[in-house]
């Protein structure tokens, strides 16, 4: 059993400040992710500076438990890659990579010759892997990232992926309805799809990250 030890920690936190798990912009599903990634934060006038993308895996842009690209998404998949090319990019998943789970990198290595982007290995599980995250991009300075403010987070879940986004102080982008379809979704996705219009429509809202000149 590979239980997420940083996950049960953040749902303390969550208890104490909803809006950690919320997101700052949403979409239905990954075909619908506006490039650049700073539009989807304009129609609510805030101001993104995105130099790097980190996104997540299962529903979000392959099927669950697998490591291809969903075929309806692969368009714009690549018109991602484009737009955020090489280090720019990078996958950060509970499953490929996380050394808990992928114990030996198979399924990290399998994921990056499907997508030519580079995955993550990480000890610790979202949503507490940031600084695994930060130190990946200081490894790489050629990706512009001087600043967790300077990073979106693309994934399907709250309390892993826009929890991840706002522990970090970097933007969430929320893919409310993903691949799977509703019934075969867990019983935990099937909770935060109605947590997050509940927290939102009582006014709870993520709180924008600061720039490094903030």
């Amino acid at each position: 059993m590979n239980l997420n030890f940083s996950g049960t920690v953040s749902f303390f936190k969550l208890l104490v400040k909803p809006s950690l798990c919320l997101p700052h912009a949403t979409i239905s599903t990954f075909h619908d992710l506006p490039i650049p990634l700073e539009k989807a934060f304009e129609v609510q006038d805030r101001k993104a500076d995105i130099r790097a993308v980190v996104l997540d895996k299962d529903d979000c842009f392959a099927y669950p438990n697998t490591n291809e690209i969903y075929p309806a998404y692969t368009e714009r998949f690549r018109q991602l890659q484009k737009a955020y090319p090489g280090r720019r990019l990078l996958i950060v998943s509970n499953t490929a990579g996380a050394t808990t789970y992928d114990r030996d990198g198979r399924l990290a290595k399998e994921l990056e010759v499907t997508t030519n982007v580079d995955v993550l290995a990480h000890r610790v599980k979202k949503p507490g892997c940031g600084d695994e995250i930060m130190a990946h991009f200081r490894a790489h300075p050629e990706a512009g990232v001087t600043h967790p403010s300077q990073i979106a987070i693309i994934g399907d879940r709250l309390m892993t992926d826009m929890m991840l986004a706002n522990m970090m102080g970097s933007w969430g982008i929320w893919v409310k309805d993903g691949v799977k379809p509703l019934r075969e979704k867990s019983i935990f996705s099937k909770f935060e799809q109605r947590l997050g219009p509940f927290l939102m429509a009582r006014g709870w809202r993520a709180i924008d990250p600061k720039s490094p000149f903030e």
